[in-house]
Parts: C-alpha cells; structure tokens; sequence
C-alpha cells in the first residue's frame, strides 16, 4: 500500500503522468483498438499497485476469482498479465514460450546481479543460452549432482549428531536455523568447494538480496519516481551490492590463490575439492560459447553474476520447501506416521538412509508435491517479458508486457484440486504419476516450465528429499510445549522465495536402533 509520502509526490506528479498515458493512449487508439485481458480500472499514475497488498499472490488470487484466469492489471506505467489456471500457464510456458520467453528489466536485477549478467533475470538471447548450457554442463548435469552425493552425506550426517545431542538434552530445535545451515554448507561445498567461515554473512546478503528482488518496487513500475526512492529500496540495494561484491570479489581471490598454491598438484592431496566457481575461473577470458557466432568472453563480473545467481537460487529454495514440509508434518500427525512408516519399511531401523534409497520411497513423494502445491517456493513465478505482440484466448498482449504466473493460486485453486484444497493431503497425488514437477503438467509448477523452467530443479529435489527422510527417519518430531499443532504458526514472508515469516521450532526424539 502507497505511504503517505508517496501519496504526496504521486499527487505532485499526477498532472503530468497523467498527460503521458493520454497522449500514449490516443496514439494506440489511432492505430486500432485491441481487446486486452480483463482487470480492474486503474488509477492515476500508480494503476493497480495498491490492489497488490503485502502478500501480493493472495491479492493477485482475489482479483483472478473476479477477473479470470488471464487478467490484465496497469501497474503504473506497465500493463502486466496474470495467469492463474494450469490451462493459461499452459498457453503462456508450453504453446507460446518462444514468445515469453524473455525477463524484464528490474532495479533490483540491475543494482544486486551486474545488470543481469547471470542467467535467471536476463534477457533471452545467445549470452542467456550461452550461460544457462556453462551451468547445466559443469553444475547442474545428472552425473555432476551423482557426484555431490559424498558431500551431501558429510554435511547431513554432520546435522544429525548435532540432533542426536539436541535429543539427548530434551533440548528445542530451531528448525528454520538448522535446514537453512545445511543447505547452505551443502552448497558452498558444491559452488565454492568449501564451507567457509563468514557463511551467516553471505546467507544474510542472499536473503536481503532475495527480499528485495520479491518486493513491489514503485520504482520498477513508475519510473519517474525512482529518483525519489520512496520505499528505500534503492539505498538498501546499493548496500547489498557493494557488500555482496566485496564478498564475492574475495572469495575469487582466494581461490585464484589457492590455484597457484596448488598447480601441479592433486587437490586430493590437500583434502579439497574442486568448486563451480574454479571451473568458472579456468574459463575466464575464454569465449562462453565459441558455436555462437556472436560468443561473449567470460571476464569477473561474469564470473559474479553466474556465482551470485547459483547461490541465491541454491541456499534459500530448498530451505524453504524443508521448512514448509515439516510444517505441515507436524499440524498433520497421520501423514508423519504414514511416512515415518514407509521409511521405517523401506530403510529399516537399523540403518540411515542412502540416496540410492529416495526413488523406493513413493509416499515421500506425494508429501514433497503436496507441500510445493501448497507452499510453492516462488508463489509468483520470475516474471517473463513478451517479445512480440500475440493474442491469446482473443486477448491483445502487447509486446514488453509484464507475465506473472500465480502458482500460488494454481495450487489452491478448488476447480483444479477438488473442494479439499486447503488440506494437506499427500493422497490426492496417488496414480497422478504424469505430475512430475517437472513443468510438464500444469497444475504444479514450483520450478516453472518451457525455456525458464528451473534448470537446477533436480539439484533441488535431491536436496529436498535427502533432508526431509533423514530427519524424519532418524527423529520423532513435537512441537514446544503449549503448542497445539491447530494453532502452529504457518504466516509468509513473501520475496522470491516465499519462506515462513517466523521461525519453526520442534524438540527431536531419536527413533533408530544404534
């Protein structure tokens, strides 16, 4: 909702606004009238922004039961088009992805990611497909992730004395804390080759960067009044910029450093082992891609960009959906059990779980893909930007026009989900084996689909699932004293991850048999 300070200088500059958009207005009138998506009226200057509320995928949800599933919104100067049903995502990801397959421009991007250097906020074109092929090939491949397994295991059995010693002390454990702590270990291992010791202040500028790439920024919307920066949000970016720079540019050198220490050397000699951001160095100054005959040299900042990318895409995601999937565990104590008994089948109690083991257990399954319908990580998918002008459905979308896809209101949605939506009920996924998650169907997109889709989605997942059947495996789970599972505490904070706005809290009970 607009301060009252920004309520004063849109009225300032109102007028002039005002006279923009009719001047623009009768200059697409002259050409011919187009039949735009349904949606509210706008205001002047602002459009529908105050429609957007602090949790903007609820405001969103509320406007589509009115509008429709394809609703236009003027948000400030940007007509933005929001999809709410598995058919329209279908349409704007799957039939016409070629069209929407690019990012706008934002202040956050431009200020927190080098002007959209890396892969997730920039714009389509051979420097985008040249990065996103650099990724998948030396990070996010299915023998690379097989790779990773030794590290994941280090890191999770490293969590699990930590809870042995937290049960054996009837202690509570802040959950949030925990997860979000060996996720990230687990990624630095992966992206930097090390856990490293000032870990809390890159987690805390990954957040803060996150937080602000997920707010509604006046700026992004009504440009003229960036320069006033009435949300802050600018002196806030700049901030995180200079000091995640700061942090990024060190880590570099270090393991510039660490290279000529160990030239001519095996690193297996030295216990380390050999991060994404070390193959990422020996390509610097190279061309990314030498087929494009428009390839672009790797230089730092480059460098930054893909690093800063890959670890905020890493350490808050699957945090996040642990975080939500043992929420809903612990206010649904029969879908716990029924877990906690296949594992207890499947694994035996005599033993911890392998990864080998996560394809046995099927009900692990329908638990994570009930949490992500109903705590998609990104409520409002990244937002793609059209191309060219196309109509859909009858619609008129404009080239440059702004598309947000609510998944947040795809996965409540009754018509799609049967009246139950609100429950979390693992069991409505039995013998939907074509919901994969993988962007194929629909009505579940938690890592997007088409051209955009989440290329780390099986990085992700592995962590997910890992985590999740370790934890309940090897613990029972209760809530603090005086908490009533009814009454847990399930409020968002929203960004573009959307986490718990409080931390979850519970007091582990060791259950295995050595």
């Amino acid at each position: 909702m607009p301060s009252p300070t920004l309520a004063i200088f849109l009225v300032i500059v109102g007028t002039l606004c005002s006279i923009i958009l009719i001047r623009r207005a009768s200059q697409s009138h002259n050409k011919h009238v187009q039949k735009l998506p349904p949606g509210p009226w706008p205001l002047p200057v602002i459009g529908s922004l105050h429609m957007l509320t602090t949790l903007p995928h609820r405001g969103l949800q509320k406007l589509a039961k009115k509008y429709g599933p394809i609703m236009s919104l003027r948000l400030g100067n940007v007509l933005t088009v929001v999809v709410s049903s598995p058919e329209a995502a279908e349409l704007f990801l799957k039939t016409n992805d070629s069209v929407f397959a690019s990012r706008p421009k934002l202040q956050a991007t431009e200020y927190m990611w080098y002007g959209t250097k890396g892969m997730a906020f920039k714009a389509y074109g051979s420097y985008w497909r040249s990065v996103r092929k650099l990724c998948t090939l030396h990070l996010l491949s299915s023998s690379k992730i097989v790779s990773f397994a030794e590290l994941r295991k280090e890191d999770i059995r490293s969590m699990m004395e930590g809870l042995k010693r937290a049960a054996v002390a009837r202690e509570v454990v802040d959950i949030s804390k925990l997860v979000g702590e060996v996720i990230a270990n687990i990624s630095c291992r992966i992206i930097l080759g090390k856990v490293r010791n000032d870990i809390d202040g890159l987690t805390g500028l990954v957040g803060e960067a996150l937080a602000l790439g997920g707010a509604v920024n006046i700026a992004d919307y009504v440009p003229y009044l960036a320069q006033f920066d009435l949300q802050g949000y600018t002196r806030r970016m700049k901030r995180v910029s200079v000091n995640m720079n700061k942090m990024l540019e060190k880590i570099i050198i270090e393991h510039e450093q660490e290279a000529i220490l160990l030239l001519n050397e095996q690193e297996e000699e030295h216990g380390m082992h050999k991060g994404f951001v070390d193959v990422l160095l020996s390509l610097m100054n190279q061309p990314m891609n030498p087929q494009d005959e428009k390839f672009h040299i790797i230089d730092r900042t480059d460098i930054k960009a893909i690093l800063l990318d890959m670890i905020s895409a890493s350490f808050d995601t699957s945090a996040t959906a642990i975080e939500w999937t043992l929420s809903e565990l612990l206010r649904n104590p029969r879908v716990m059990e029924t877990l906690q008994g296949e594992l207890e089948s499947v694994i035996g109690m005599d033993q911890m779980v392998e990864e080998k083991d996560i394809g046995m257990l099927e009900y692990l399954d329908l638990v994570v893909k009930e949490s992500f319908r109903l705590h998609p990580v990104g409520p409002l998918l990244i937002p793609h930007e059209s191309m060219q002008d196309i109509t859909i459905k009858g619609y008129h979308i404009p080239k440059k026009s702004r598309i947000i896809v609510n998944t947040w209101a795809i996965g409540r949605d009754p018509k799609v989900w049967s009246e139950d939506v609100e429950e979390f009920y693992p069991e409505r996924f039995v013998g939907s084996n074509n919901i994969d998650m993988k962007g194929r169907d629909f009505r579940l997109l938690p890592f997007g689909s088409g051209r955009r889709g989440c290329p780390g989605m099986q990085l992700g997942l592995v962590n997910v699932q890992l985590v999740l059947a370790q934890m309940l495996h090897c613990f029972n789970w209760e809530l603090p004293y005086g908490t009533n599972a009814e009454d847990l505490d399930m409020l968002e904070k929203f960004g573009l991850s959307m986490g718990r706005a409080n931390h979850l809290l519970s007091k582990p009970t060791y259950r295995l048999l050595f």
